[in-house]
């Protein structure tokens, strides 16, 4: 009986996924620096679609192992930890942003033109700054209410299986994400500084443009995670995609949290108003 399986592990058959994902990432990295040199956007595009695929077949592959019972209780553990790793993973990444943002706060210098005009004057001299208790703070107050619906959804099935009052949570949860995109790019089109030139700007859009990033993909991830449930998807019991999207969009709410006290509130304090 050697193919009988004895233990609670999935092994897992040969695939091209690893390998075909590698590929259209380094064609999409390599283009976007063609791109970056005025030589267009086409392989950039070309990686960028392939990407796409391989997370669609990919992760396609592993609904249809979940469906049919190849995450045994070990491996759904393993996957909540591979998540919780990823996620650590992003922190430092944000990390690194906070750091380069406190770092030229604390102590601007003038290294060419690079940091602020004026030794000691953060934000630069010249710099308008956003007001954050107007559209920062709105957004805010969106990105909260987002977070507090996608804990309703996760709670109605947890706890209710409740299969409805989750439908709607996930609504609720991706329009307020969708509307958090919307205000920031409005937000962006009305910036009195650019990224360039200035290092306030460079760690301003970097900081929040990397985050504004992960909004639209976490929002892309809870649209799955609808699309799932209208499908039959999830119980109360097994639910590790909608769980990781759960968290991954906490981990996106407590990000913006940082980003509005440091960079729009504490960062801008005593500048002019834009």
């Amino acid at each position: 009986m050697a193919h009988v399986k004895n233990h609670d592990y999935h092994i897992l058959n040969p695939s091209i996924w690893p390998l075909l994902g590698s590929v259209s990432g380094f064609v999409m990295l390599f283009g976007a620096v063609l791109w970056f040199h005025d030589n267009g956007p086409w392989m950039f595009l070309i990686g960028f679609v392939g990407v796409l695929y391989v997370m669609f077949g990919w992760w396609s592959e592993v609904i249809a192992e979940s469906r049919v019972g190849d995450h045994t209780p070990v491996v759904r553990i393993g996957l909540k930890y591979g998540f919780i790793l990823f996620i650590m993973s992003e922190v430092m990444f944000f990390a690194a942003w906070f750091w380069s943002f406190f770092k030229h706060a604390l102590y601007p210098m003038d290294p060419g033109g690079m940091s602020p005009a004026v030794d000691g004057v953060w934000p630069p001299v010249g710099i308008e700054t956003f007001d954050p208790f107007h559209l920062p703070l709105i957004n805010t107050l969106i990105l909260l209410c987002s977070g507090a619906a996608a804990t309703w959804a996760h709670h109605a099935l947890v706890h209710e299986n409740n299969r409805e009052d989750m439908k709607w949570g996930l609504i609720i949860a991706i329009v307020l994400g969708v509307i958090f995109t919307i205000f920031q790019a409005y937000e962006y089109s009305h910036a009195a500084f650019g990224f360039s030139g200035n290092i306030y700007g460079a760690n301003f859009f970097m900081a929040t443009g990397f985050h504004g990033a992960h909004v639209i993909i976490g929002t892309i991830f809870l649209f799955v995670c609808l699309l799932r449930l209208l499908k039959g998807h999830f119980t109360p019991e097994k639910h590790i995609g909608f769980e990781a999207a759960a968290w991954y969009w906490h981990f996106v709410d407590v990000v913006w949290l940082f980003l509005f006290i440091v960079v729009y509130v504490w960062g801008g304090w005593g500048a002019e108003v834009h």
